[in-house]
């Protein structure tokens, strides 16, 4: 399926979408497990790409905003991976996303994102930030296959607590980083409505905290 099947697919599902948004709430998002060691309420875990299976789970941390946070344990080295912890409380096209995140471990990749528009693993926009390439960038993910839209040079430190936001509106989509707007951009590949999600790359070791979600008109 080429990107404009899926536009069309995402088209036609906008107006079902619609809807479960304007019933889904919006908000914080509480980030405390089911389960010790498990995963937040709502959340389910998905890879695209290759390698081992993403590996979530949420960690006690006193710097924390909640002394927890979310994170990608798995250290697999496969370049072309990408873990996703998907929410499912919140189905929109229009939305604003903020997370902190702190990238603490990865030889391969360093990385911490928020996925918009996700109508599947293979099928997303998504915006990261990575500490061992000091930049943050914007993509879309059509059939698992990456490209990228904008993206511009940032200090993002290790081991250091940073915040990534996304606010996107129609086809022009804001980016901010450590309060900060950092670029626009526009693009028309997905227009439908989709879930968001955490994202990291191959072996990075990423913890976050602090995630709000809000549907926009």
């Amino acid at each position: 399926m080429g990107p404009r099947q899926v536009l069309a697919m995402a088209t036609a599902m906008a107006s079902v979408a619609s809807v479960s948004a304007a019933q889904s709430g919006s908000g914080v998002v509480p980030l405390a497990p089911t389960q010790p060691g498990g995963l937040p309420a709502d959340f389910q875990v998905a890879r695209t790409g290759r390698g081992a299976p993403a590996a979530w789970s949420v960690v006690a941390d006193p710097n924390a905003q909640g002394g927890q946070v979310l994170v990608q344990t798995s250290t697999d080295q496969t370049d072309y991976r990408f873990p996703l912890a998907i929410y499912g409380g919140v189905t929109a096209a229009n939305v604003e996303v903020t997370v902190r995140f702190k990238a603490v471990g990865g030889r391969i990749d360093r990385a911490g994102g928020i996925a918009v528009r996700l109508a599947d693993p293979d099928n997303y926009y998504v915006l990261r930030a990575n500490a061992l390439e000091d930049n943050v960038n914007f993509y879309r993910v059509v059939q698992g296959s990456r490209r990228e839209i904008h993206g511009v040079s940032a200090k993002v430190t290790s081991d250091q607590w940073h915040t990534l936001s996304l606010r996107a509106e129609g086809d022009r989509f804001t980016v901010g980083f450590d309060g900060a707007t950092l670029f626009t951009a526009t693009d028309r590949t997905f227009a439908g409505a989709g879930k968001v999600a955490l994202w990291t790359k191959a072996d990075s070791v990423t913890q976050f905290d602090g995630l709000t979600i809000r549907a926009l008109p």
